[in-house]
């Protein structure tokens, strides 16, 4: 299940199926008018993993 349909599933739960679908369509329509705005959606974009671990000593 991708991250569309896990969020109306958890919304639907909360809120109810009407809400859910509004609540999901305006977060789609926020990501593809960022795409289109910036060229490219970060929200989308896996992230990267840390390839070394920090330590307090300098």
């Amino acid at each position: 299940m991708g991250w569309l349909a896990g969020t109306r599933a958890q919304i639907t739960a909360r809120r109810g199926r009407n809400i859910a679908t509004v609540a999901v369509a305006r977060r789609l329509l926020t990501l593809a008018y960022y795409g289109l705005r910036d060229g490219h959606i970060r929200a989308l974009q896996p992230r990267p993993t840390p390839t070394g671990t920090r330590s307090g000593a300098a």
